[in-house]
Formats: structure tokens, C-alpha cells, sequence
């Protein structure tokens, strides 16, 4: 929005619908940069017509907002869609953390035994562990270093899923790429890590978790949300309900070097601050978080549709 604003461009964001509810002040700061928000799904485009026609109550999901962003671009002349996430070229942008903390840690004569960060479509993480993960298979790295991709037990295509063909979208407009995924139809519940409420997996991180070089690991949100309550009365940081995942992986992390005894240099990319999230951490404190978590049952019947639809996938 800010971007738009600076380069006098009309801009149209697809907010989920549930973030556009539970995140009022990230549709306002948006629209206080001259943008327009949308919830979706919507009746602006054929994709949102026909699932609210089908499922009237749905609180949305990444892919249906990429499907309605992606049907007005193609609907109009002069337009384009920007992408955040999944695609190489997003993930190589995003590697500049990656390379910045490199840097950093040199200052200070440190190399980490251990990297995690969350994943929703994986740019995140990619931005911090692509660069050591490159040193590793191609550089003359000091130690060896695992890898932690930490997802919600909501959406855990990395986890649960199976790695298939799919599209990055509800509605199919996209290519079909070859992903872990939970199925393009899955509509995840309405937890407040927003970021990481998506089917797929970036390819090139889908590959290294298939191969084993990256770990993949799930939490529930009261499970984040509690580790990050622990580190913000420690540190003073609020951390983002989608950080907060890596946050109980970091924590989890320290406290089984503490029973080895092991000493071991664990780095975190901190990926957001929780400062707009406070209606989640008011939910953890009075107790009415749900600990959502997706059934194999759903996983099954999603990935099913997924095999009949394309019985090459």
C-alpha cells in the first residue's frame, strides 16, 4: 500500500476475510496509505461469488484471496499482481535477511548450530536459512546446521500433507507446481497467525523438506502463543502470532540443550511484532484460544478431491 502510494498506483488488496475481522488496524494503516481493502472472499470477482455461494458463512483462506487478486489482474487492463510468498523469485528476494545475519553474526565470531523460522508458503524462512543452507551444500561451512520450518497444526502441509502437483490458488487460476500441500479446496479454521493459513509449500522448500535437509515441526496456537507470552516477559518483544511458532521451537530448542548439556548457538528470525495481534494474546490470557488443530480425516478427503482431479499428481 505504502509502495502504491509512493508510485501514485491504484491498489486493491484481498485480505482474508477472517484477518480483515480479527486484524482491524492492518486494513486501516492500508487504507491510511491510499489503498483500497477488500475482504475476501467477495462479490467482486467470479471466484468469490461462487463460493459464497457454496459456503455463505466461510471465513476465507490465503488461496481464495490469491484467486480474486489474480481474476481482477487478469480482468484488467495495466494491472498486475504483486506475489509475497511461494514462488523462487520471491523466496531469493527475501534471502537478504539470510545474508544480513551472516554478517552480524561474524561480528561476533558465531556460526548457528540451528535455524528456525515459521513457514505459511515459506519465503519467510527461506529468507533466513537459504543462504546457510546454500553455504552448507556448496560452501565450506564451520559446523553443520539443522534446519526447523515451523507451521501451524491448523495448516500443516509440510507435516501432514502429501507432495503432490497443485495449484497455489482456490480457484485454479494458477500452474499447477509440485508442493506439499493439504489440497487448493482446504479452507483452514480461523487462527490468528494469518500468515501461515496456506495449502501449499514453496517447491524449492518443498523439495528440501522431501530430502530431508530441512525439519519440519507443528504447533497449535495456544502452544505458540504460550511460548511467545514466555519470551515477551523475558525480552520485552511481542512477537507475532506466526513468529511465535518459531518462538516455541526456539524455546524447545534451549531447553533440551539445557537437559544434554549441550551448548549450541540457536538462531530465530523474530519475522513480525504482535502489536496489531492483541485481540489473539487477549484470547490466550482469558483462556479462549482455541488450540486448532486440522483432523487426518480432512487432510484425507482434500488430497482425495486433490488425486481425483488430477489422477497424475
Amino acid at each position: 500500500a505504502f509502495a502504491g502510494s509512493l508510485f501514485d498506483l491504484e491498489i486493491e488488496v484481498y485480505m482474508v476475510k477472517v484477518s480483515y475481522e480479527q486484524k482491524p488496524y492492518r486494513k486501516t494503516m492500508m487504507r491510511l496509505y491510499g489503498a483500497e481493502v477488500i475482504p475476501s472472499p467477495s462479490t467482486r470477482t467470479e471466484v468469490g461469488k461462487r463460493i459464497l455461494k457454496e459456503h455463505p458463512d466461510t471465513t476465507g483462506s490465503l488461496g481464495i484471496a490469491i484467486s480474486e487478486a489474480v481474476e481482477r489482474c487478469l480482468s484488467l487492463e495495466n494491472t498486475r499482481y504483486s506475489l509475497g510468498s511461494v514462488l523462487n523469485h520471491v523466496l531469493t528476494h527475501q534471502s537478504v535477511t539470510g545474508q544480513e545475519t551472516m554478517e552480524q553474526l561474524n561480528t561476533v565470531d558465531e556460526y548457528p548450530d540451528t535455524v528456525i523460522g515459521c513457514v505459511g508458503g515459506g519465503s519467510n524462512f527461506a529468507g533466513i536459512a537459504y543462504p546457510y543452507l546454500a553455504e552448507q551444500r556448496h560452501g565450506k561451512p564451520r559446523k553443520e546446521t539443522a534446519f526447523i520450518a515451523v507451521e501451524s497444526t491448523a495448516c500443516p502441509s509440510i507435516s501432514k500433507g502429501e507432495y503432490l502437483f497443485d495449484h497455489g490458488d482456490t480457484g485454479r487460476i494458477t500452474p499447477l507446481m509440485k508442493m506439499y500441500t493439504v489440497g487448493h479446496d482446504f479452507v483452514p479454521d480461523p487462527i490468528h497467525a494469518g500468515g501461515l493459513r496456506y495449502h501449499g509449500m514453496a517447491p524449492s522448500l518443498s523439495m528440501l523438506v522431501k530430502h530431508g535437509m530441512v525439519q519440519p515441526r507443528a504447533y497449535n496456537q495456544r502452544e505458540a502463543l504460550g511460548a511467545a507470552v514466555t519470551f515477551a516477559q523475558q525480552e520485552g518483544l511481542i512477537p507475532a502470532p506466526e513468529t511465535a511458532h518459531a518462538v516455541k521451537a526456539l524455546i524447545d530448542e534451549a531447553l533440551r540443550c539445557k537437559e544434554t548439556g549441550e551448548a549450541k548457538t540457536i538462531l530465530m528470525l523474530m519475522s513480525g511484532h504482535g502489536y496489531f495481534d492483541m485481540s489473539a494474546y487477549e484470547g490466550y490470557l482469558n483462556d479462549s484460544l482455541p488450540p486448532y488443530a486440522m483432523p487426518q480425516k480432512k487432510i484425507d478427503e482434500t488430497i482425495t478431491s486433490l488425486k481425483r482431479l488430477y489422477p497424475f499428481a
